[in-house]
């Protein structure tokens, strides 16, 4: 695995290093060893698998809030995805930047997402399949987003947007206090 820096510290743009001959190719996604060499988590407790049927469905932005803020390894197992990452930890020379990653089941690219940044992606493809490694339990009272669309961040979604569910449409702005109150939408993905 070859792990490159991203514009956002932290974050890691991960390259497999397939090992092919006559019947295909056999790759890592994951290994202790060259994680810690990394200083990056190695402890996932949840893997999740996420589906998305139709072009252009977008889901995001989502987070964890101390002290079960998540670590997440994402990656696209089939179909096409935009990946955005968005660093919210106030203390980051980064705080309130974005940066996207195209993820494809084709390039086999996973990013991996520190703890402090807020999750999204859209599919550029129908039938899209995400699957990822997450570092923390989902816990529902420290759930917490902010709406795809964010002025404060004016982050370029590659297509319109075709499905987002009812919790991801009405998550408030950034700046406004309801995002960090107990009791918002539950993220999902």
């Amino acid at each position: 695995m070859r792990f490159l820096e991203t514009e956002l510290p932290g974050a890691r743009l991960i390259y497999l290093e397939p090992m092919c001959d006559n019947r295909g190719f056999f790759s890592r996604t994951f290994c202790v060893q060259e994680f810690a060499a990394q200083a990056l988590e190695t402890k996932f407790v949840q893997h999740s698998l996420s589906f998305s049927a139709v072009r252009g469905t977008l889901r995001g932005m989502h987070f964890q809030t101390p002290p079960h803020g998540e670590v997440k390894l994402v990656e696209c197992s089939k179909g096409a995805i935009f990946d955005v990452i968005v660093d919210i930890r106030p203390q980051s020379p980064a705080f309130r930047r974005w940066q996207g990653f195209e993820l494809t089941a084709a390039n086999r690219r996973q990013l991996y997402i520190p703890s402090g940044f807020a999750h999204g992606f859209q599919t550029l493809t129908a039938d899209a399949e995400v699957r990822y490694l997450i570092s923390a339990f989902y816990e529902p009272s420290a759930a917490r987003g902010f709406r795809y669309d964010d002025p404060a961040f004016a982050i370029s979604w590659p297509l319109p947007v075709t499905v987002i569910s009812g919790k991801d449409r009405i998550w408030p702005d950034f700046g406004d206090g309801p995002m960090i109150r107990a009791g918002s939408p539950a993220a999902i993905g």
